[in-house]
């Protein structure tokens, strides 16, 4: 058996702590000034730490009272959560089947690489056509509106990251399944999908992030409360001419709560995605 020198292992242990130190600082420093008063972040030298822990902001955003900041806060939390939620769903939905064709039938490949293509432009070319197109069918600063949009984008990508885990799932193993009797459906939902679940799991946390970070089609297509995202909601937050910028930290430490607990979820289907499926006592 090889063994690694003291000093391999320390330089190993020195990079992991540098790279979470630089991965965790801003995370740090946004708690940091959600909880600093206002007078701490305009000091000069500035303050690293506040002397006193203002936890007020907080309640601010979370509150629902009519026409205050938290209202409009939580509004738009609850849209955004909506709306990368229905997009997720619905991209994993097409994914899977249109995924699994693509893999099982190369043939085709070239029709997922021209739509993966749209990618290369840019999305204010988007724009215009997009804008008519809820407009003609009323789906202009709506919730459902807006995560079709979404879907457009997420759908192709979440497509090939599923046809790259089908592609690794041997195909003798569904051939096995229905020489012993086993349908189409049947041998994906026994068989293929057990075995595609991290995959389907990582496709999924990315197209909720991709959907949860979204701001320039939000921010065009969102006009109030009934549709406005999270994204839209922190960049009003500092669109005035004086800016709390404890109150924007304090907003952005909140967002960012709901991608980590799905990811802690995620974490749990990738590793049950290992161990199930696929073989036969």
């Amino acid at each position: 058996m090889e063994r690694k020198s003291l000093l391999f292992t320390c330089f190993i242990y020195v990079c992991a702590i540098l790279l979470a130190v630089i991965i965790l600082a801003p995370i740090a420093w946004l708690f940091i000034m959600s909880i600093s008063p206002a007078a701490d972040l305009a000091a000069k030298p500035l303050r690293w730490w506040p002397q006193t822990a203002d936890f007020s902001r907080y309640k601010v955003l979370l509150s629902t009272l009519e026409n205050s900041e938290g209202a409009a806060f939580t509004s738009s939390l609850r849209n955004s959560i909506e709306v990368a939620g229905m997009a997720t769903i619905a991209a994993i939905a097409l994914a899977i089947p249109a995924g699994w064709a693509v893999s099982r039938t190369p043939s085709v490949g070239w029709s997922l690489s021209m739509v993966i293509a749209t990618y290369m432009l840019p999305p204010v070319a988007l724009a215009v056509p997009l804008y008519m197109g809820l407009a003609y069918l009323g789906l202009l600063n709506n919730v459902f509106g807006l995560a079709l949009v979404y879907l457009t984008i997420l759908a192709p990508f979440t497509t090939w990251l599923m046809k790259s885990g089908f592609d690794s799932i041997p195909k003798e193993i569904e051939a096995a399944a229905m020489i012993d009797g086993a349908g189409l459906f049947q041998t994906l939902k026994i068989i293929t999908l057990p075995l595609a679940m991290p995959v389907m799991a990582t496709s999924a946390l990315f197209a909720f992030l991709l959907a949860w970070d979204e701001f320039f089609y939000a921010l065009l297509f969102t006009s109030d409360q009934r549709a406005k995202t999270l994204t839209v909601a922190i960049a009003d937050l500092a669109g005035g001419r004086v800016s709390d910028y404890g109150l924007i930290a304090t907003a952005g430490v909140l967002a960012a709560l709901p991608p980590v607990l799905i990811g802690l979820v995620m974490q749990r289907a990738l590793i049950s995605g290992l161990t199930n499926g696929g073989v036969k006592g």
